[in-house]
């Protein structure tokens, strides 16, 4: 943590700087130019990725320096890469000097959740394939028992991905110990930084702080400023670099890319689920949909009343265990499934936590808040989730960060998306709220957030009747019931089947987790929805709909079967009740029956004789 100036890079500073050498844009910078390793420019380019982004342009060459740097850069600028490729660079020259093998690990990567600690291995593993130096790599959960632990830290690994959580607990168990820490740790990287202190980790990183030797590069990339930031700045850096990019302005523009129209509806509490069906039944949105809610009870009673008029979706959520998180995650970015549930409990984190301490609380509210909950769960940050072209907030946040970055999931690398919020009277004070965050750079907020214009009275009031005979036959017994079966498919696969699956990996076609969940036979009428419902001006918004996903080259879907008994293309005699003539059926009826005697009479003929 080397004593170097601190110094800062603005988007002010850029801009006065090209305006008054009068330089063009900033021309693309390869990575072959930024002086890494040649096996690591190999696997760039081996994996397509030719040319750095501003905040790995900006970054690479400090961190390779050896100093030590706070980025700040919104979510999908590349982050990962940023410090994931100096990493290595600094790693392959030790393993060349002969200088890698140590009694502990070299670098600790440390992230708030385990989705994205999944994510941040996943993308190393995928950069070090290439590399000839075989470095050691391994992802460390707090679920693991100590003795897993000791087997995946034996080596020692170059490199650990992990919780504060995880490390902590590896210190005061002395699966780590603290001296050769001291004396092994190389870097620092804390990815999400802005979110390790609201996620409950300022114990454990402060626990690890008299461990980290004077001489440990530190690194810290967040997506927001925020306090924590700044906690963990005077915590652990000493003089850093502070790189703030031009693509982080205001608050809406963190996180929220500028090509995200953001919509809202206004609705009361009980008729949510009947917009919900209108948005999605109709087509209104486009394909593929992530739905935030802000509870599991939530999250399921939504997914049963989707499966009584046929739209599958999966739920994604804390009780699941990791595997089953994550495979949900691949089948939803995969296009397997369309529909996907999330719950966004981070602040309910915070709410546990501050009800925690609280010494005075009954025993009876504290068996209610007992849950089987992975605490080191999350999707709202740092989850690279693919394609998504729409985000529904069924539930409102509690907060406009939290909004923020939930819309934030969509309109990700320069694709378009849409986000559409469902208000009920209750949660127009955090709507008005989110209005003044996304005021930023003086537009009018009919340009930012405005009401949803493809869904008009009188298509939401046709479907009235089903939706509410629906929502009152999902009991929340079933709800129950559900969640607890799930929950037994979930673990079945990810623990019994996991030898299974490794030798025979077709067979995870199998494992859909958008199957029925319901145990009652859904109606086939609910299915699809009668022409004299659909309101015109809703079928012509529908229609307008499904031509841009056409233009955008987006697969509808599967292809309607044809029943059988009828010849593809058959046309309009396909439907008998449309088309029967009572006066023509004698000669039609006729007509088949003489084809059929001259078809006897032809096949006679062709009929061998047989051996008397």
């Amino acid at each position: 943590m080397g004593g170097l100036p601190e110094g800062k890079l603005t988007a002010q500073g850029e801009e006065q700087r090209k305006e008054g050498d009068g330089i063009e844009e900033e021309q693309d910078v390869s990575f072959d130019n930024l002086g890494l390793d040649e096996q690591l420019s190999r696997a760039l380019r081996k994996k397509g990725i030719t040319v750095a982004t501003p905040i790995q342009r900006e970054a690479i060459p400090l961190i390779l320096e050896g100093k030590d740097v706070v980025a700040r850069a919104k979510t999908g600028s590349g982050k990962t890469l940023a410090y994931l490729l100096p990493m290595f660079h600094a790693l392959l020259k030790l393993c060349f000097e002969k200088h890698a093998t140590k009694a502990s690990p070299n670098v600790f990567i440390l992230v708030p959740t385990r989705e994205l600690c999944q994510q941040v291995y996943q993308e190393a593993s995928s950069l070090l394939e290439f590399c000839t130096e075989k470095l050691k790599l391994v992802q460390l959960t707090a679920s693991m028992p100590p003795r897993e632990m000791r087997i995946s830290l034996a080596g020692p690994p170059n490199i650990v991905v992990t919780t504060p959580a995880c490390i902590s607990t590896c210190i005061s168990k002395g699966i780590l110990k603290a001296s050769s820490i001291k004396d092994s740790l190389s870097m620092l990287i804390l990815d999400e930084a802005d979110l390790l202190l609201s996620y409950g980790y300022e114990k454990d990183l402060k626990a690890l702080t008299p461990h980290i030797p004077r001489s440990c590069q530190c690194i810290l990339m967040s997506a927001t400023s925020s306090t924590d930031v700044e906690t963990l700045k005077k915590l652990l850096l000493h003089n850093p670099v502070t790189l703030t990019l031009s693509e982080v302005g205001s608050s809406k523009d963190e996180i929220i890319p500028s090509s995200v129209q953001q919509f809202w509806i206004s609705c009361s509490a009980l008729d949510k689920q009947l917009y919900m069906l209108a948005l999605l039944k109709l087509e209104l949105v486009q394909k593929k949909v992530l739905i935030f809610v802000n509870t599991i009870d939530m999250a399921f009673r939504i997914r049963l009343f989707l499966e009584k008029f046929g739209i599958k979706s999966a739920v994604l959520n804390a009780e699941l265990p990791q595997n089953s998180r994550i495979h949900i995650l691949e089948e939803f970015n995969a296009g397997l499934f369309d529909y996907l549930i999330a719950t966004d409990d981070s602040h309910s984190k915070e709410k546990e936590q501050m009800n925690k301490e609280n010494k005075s609380k009954s025993r009876n509210s504290r068996r209610r808040l007992k849950q089987n909950l992975d605490s080191e769960f999350g999707v709202v940050r740092g989850i690279d989730f693919k394609n998504v072209y729409t985000v529904v907030n069924f539930d409102m946040p509690q907060t406009a960060a939290g909004y923020v970055h939930r819309v934030g999931r969509t309109g990700r690398a320069h694709n378009t998306g849409t986000s559409v919020s469902l208000i009920s009277p209750e949660e127009e004070e955090i709507l008005e709220e989110i209005k003044s965050v996304l005021e930023a750079d003086k537009k009018e907020l009919s340009e930012i957030i405005s009401p949803f214009p493809l869904l008009n009275k009188n298509a939401v009031e046709s479907l009235r009747y089903r939706a509410q005979d629906v929502a009152r036959s999902v009991t929340s017994r079933d709800v129950q019931d559900a969640r607890r079966q799930d929950l037994k498919n979930e673990i079945l696969n990810s623990q019994k089947l996991k030898a299974h699956f490794e030798e025979n990996p077709r067979d995870l076609d199998l494992l859909k987790h958008d199957k029925l969940l319901s145990s009652k036979v859904i109606p086939a009428h609910l299915k699809e929805i009668p022409e004299y419902l659909v309101d015109p001006t809703t079928k012509e918004a529908s229609q307008i709909v499904k031509l841009t996903r056409a233009a955008m080259g987006i697969d509808n879907g599967p292809k309607k079967k044809h029943r059988p008994g009828f010849r593809k293309g058959s046309g309009k005699t396909s439907d008998p009740l449309r088309t029967f003539s009572a006066e023509r059926g004698k000669s039609r009826r006729g007509g088949k029956r003489q084809k059929e005697g001259d078809g006897d009479e032809s096949r006679r003929k062709r009929r061998p004789k047989q051996a008397s």
